[in-house]
């Protein structure tokens, strides 16, 4: 064991002190496997990736006493299949969601109108219909997303609402 300069030793003995390695390693680099350069990667079965978008999830249960739901929806299936709606509109804004990206993704499918055109409830039913099973459904919960055309999402909520009043149909690829 390596002694100070200044420890006593025996006579017969040589002083010992720290000495630096022979071999002296290349200094640290952050380059990380796993790390992405710019933006994250788009494709089949990737989602839409950004921070913090569990908290869509608390935002959407505050929101849950505004929705108009007909027979046969469910109130956990219609939040889980637009809180990925509201996370892709966050993602694309490379932000954590805010309730305005749960306001868009409620409006575009009518869940805040109380009397939604019949077509409109035919087709969201079927599409929400058991998305509450997380683990079950991540494909069908995929495809509400997808749904929603990508222009709609950019815009504000009032713009949404707006578009939503003249015409449903040019805010959902059905």
């Amino acid at each position: 064991m390596a002694a100070p300069k200044f420890s006593p030793v025996g006579a017969t003995e040589a002083a010992r002190y720290y000495t630096s390695p022979d071999h002296v390693p290349d200094s640290w680099t952050p380059d990380r496997p796993g790390s992405v350069d710019g933006f994250q990667p788009t494709g089949d079965r990737l989602g839409a990736q950004g921070p913090d978008q569990g908290f869509a999830l608390t935002i959407a249960n505050k929101l849950r006493d505004r929705l108009h739901l007909d027979d046969g929806e469910n109130v956990d299936d219609v939040i889980r299949g637009c809180v990925g709606i509201a996370t892709r509109r966050a993602s694309m804004f490379s932000r954590a969601p805010v309730v305005h990206d749960l306001h868009v993704a409620f409006t575009v499918w009518g869940f805040y109108d109380d009397s939604a055109d019949a077509e409109l409830v035919d087709a969201r039913r079927s599409r929400f219909e058991g998305l509450r099973h997380v683990g079950h459904h991540y494909a069908e919960a995929r495809e509400v997303v997808d749904a929603v055309d990508p222009d709609s999402l950019l815009s504000t909520p009032a713009q949404a609402e707006a578009a939503y009043a003249a015409d449903w149909r040019q805010q959902l690829r059905l």
